[in-house]
């Protein structure tokens, strides 16, 4: 019988974890992404109706916003659970969590029926997601990068990101069918419910992936040896003060997907009157293109690092959002296609891929999956704020859009900032990363 090296043994469990993440990621995600293109497209005026659209618009876009406020809760819990006690057991609760809020979402009467009691059970459903999706990144990057080692971590941690792309273009194809299948009335009546109440499988068949993962050896060794009794909030607080405020405004890059996903499809759908079909399907070309640069720029940064990777792409996000908007301001469909697909497809890929193995390097197993769950919540919390921001900016002349355009390059230089005074980690052993 032959003898397998214990290192090969690890690199075939992490090959399995990270597609394991990808499934888990594009079904969780799948679920997310539902409810900011439900917002985007029909929710408005079935939960916040108002005498003025743009209040609903704003009101709508804000409930969008309220998933992320919960998620530095969801980390401060969620995260010290993953380190104390290990990471497959975080990956279980978020997706448990995630399909249950939103299947609730798929069967909520609607302001009509129950009156004010709809919009806040569907605010508090939208907490509930937003718990859920505080760990699900941090824990399954954190189990990727401790099975991998040193080599390749950059494009296995990415299959995370990758998947939540799947996740993406799931939902949008979901709502793309049900609105060209449906008329108006039936959509709004009961066609938008189909793609949520699909999460009852979406649980089913994730949690049976999660639960066939393998624990990382990293985390029980350091459980086995650790002489210091200090939980992880107060070793975090001790020693990476730095560090978590370097990810929380590295993070603001992520206002690109907030602009481009949610925002831009409101305004698209809501003021310029470009049919649902045509922005999903900007969405979808995007969003398909997302998925194999995501880990192709991920596998640059082994070559040549994190940092010229992920600032490559800062920088091509905050750049290219204007002649995005430009080109939907003006109603031209190519050219929309042509740069929503080089900014959300190409350039922003390259900071979505690198940031789970970037972020998870600066912290130490003890703490990797607090410190990140932590800091990437709060930063990404801020960050999703910026559809509301967007939509106050544009309501007194919703045609003007070179503000929103300029929030979103103030917000990917800041990224950049950030990431110039880390260090260069893709060489770094997996034993040494954020040692104190």
């Amino acid at each position: 019988m032959p003898i397998i090296h214990p290192q090969d043994f690890y690199r075939a469990q992490a090959r399995k974890a990270a597609w394991a993440s990808w499934i888990g990621s594009a079904l969780e995600y799948y679920d997310f992404f539902l409810y900011a293109t439900a917002a985007a497209l029909v929710l408005g005026p079935l939960y916040f109706p108002a005498s003025e659209p743009g209040l609903t618009a704003l009101v709508t876009l804000a409930s969008v916003g309220v998933g992320y406020i919960s998620r530095p809760v969801g980390a401060l819990l969620l995260g010290p659970l993953g380190d104390l006690l290990g990471r497959r057991l975080v990956l279980s609760i978020t997706l448990l969590l995630m399909g249950s809020a939103t299947f609730l979402i798929g069967i909520l009467p609607t302001y009509q029926e129950i009156g004010i009691a709809a919009p806040i059970a569907l605010v508090v459903l939208r907490l509930l997601q937003g718990f859920a999706a505080s760990g699900e990144h941090a824990g399954a990057s954190t189990l990727v990068l401790e099975l991998i080692g040193t080599n390749k971590r950059g494009l296995y941690t990415s299959f995370a990101l990758s998947g939540t792309l799947a996740g993406l273009i799931a939902a949008s194809m979901a709502f793309l069918l049900v609105s060209t299948l449906l008329t108006e009335e039936d959509l709004l009546a009961w066609g938008w419910r189909i793609p949520f109440q699909l999460s009852a499988i979406v649980v089913a068949a994730g949690v049976w992936v999660r639960f066939r993962l393998p624990e990382s050896p990293a985390f029980l060794s350091e459980k086995r040896t650790d002489s210091d009794r200090s939980g992880p909030l107060k070793y975090l607080w001790r020693y990476c003060k730095t560090e978590i405020l370097r990810v929380v405004l590295a993070a603001q890059v992520s206002v690109v997907s907030s602009i481009v996903g949610v925002f831009s499809l409101s305004w698209a759908v809501n003021h310029l009157h470009i049919s649902r079909p045509t922005m999903l399907g900007i969405t979808l070309s995007s969003a398909s293109v997302g998925v194999f640069a995501v880990p192709a720029l991920a596998y640059l940064s082994d070559r040549i690092g994190r940092k010229p990777v992920f600032i490559f792409g800062a920088m091509g996000s905050g750049i290219l959002i204007w002649p995005y908007l430009w080109a939907l301001g003006q109603m031209n469909i190519p050219l929309a296609f042509l740069f929503g697909i080089l900014l959300a497809g190409v350039a922003y890929s390259a900071a979505n891929g690198v940031w789970p193995s970037l972020y998870s390097e600066m912290f130490s197993t003890k703490v990797r999956l607090s410190g990140m769950a932590i800091s990437t919540q709060i930063g990404f919390t801020l960050a999703a704020q910026a559809p509301a921001v967007a939509a106050v900016l544009t309501r007194y002349d919703p045609s003007d859009w070179m503000p929103v355009a300029l929030l979103v390059t103030v917000s990917c230089a800041i990224s950049i900032a950030a990431v110039c005074t880390a260090t260069e980690t893709s060489r770094i052993e997996l034993s040494e990363l954020g040692r104190k």
